[in-house]
C-alpha cells in the first residue's frame, strides 16, 4: 500500500461508524422530514401546529417526529397536555442552511 493510499485508510472512520453515518443522512432523504426540520428551525412547534403548517395529517407528523427523534435530530418538551418539538441542537440548523447554500451554487 502507498503512502498516500495508507494515509487515507487510516484516516478513515470504522465501518461501524460510516454505516451510522449513512443511517444519519437517510433520514434526510424524505421531503416532509426536511420540511419539519426547517420549521422547527424557525420556531418550536407542537405537532398540531406542524400539521396545519404542512398540510398533513397530525398522524403522519407524528410519524415523521419519531423518525426524527430516534435519529436525535428533534426534542421534545411537554406543556401541560402539549408536546413541543424543537431542532436538537444547532448542528441540525447548520445542516440544513449548508444543504441549502450548496443548492443554490
Amino acid at each position: 500500500m502507498n503512502d498516500k493510499i495508507g494515509s487515507i485508510a487510516h484516516d478513515m472512520p470504522d465501518e461501524g461508524k460510516l454505516c451510522e453515518l449513512s443511517e444519519f443522512f437517510r433520514v434526510f432523504g424524505d421531503s416532509t422530514r426536511i420540511r419539519i426540520l426547517y420549521a422547527l428551525s424557525k420556531s418550536e412547534l407542537c405537532v398540531c401546529d406542524l400539521a396545519q403548517l404542512l398540510g398533513a395529517s397530525q398522524s403522519a407528523i407524528s410519524h415523521q417526529l419519531q423518525i426524527l427523534r430516534t435519529s436525535r435530530l428533534v426534542r421534545y418538551r411537554r406543556e401541560g397536555k402539549t408536546v413541543i418539538y424543537s431542532l436538537d441542537d444547532e448542528h441540525i440548523f447548520s445542516m440544513l442552511n449548508i444543504g441549502i447554500e450548496h443548492l443554490e451554487e
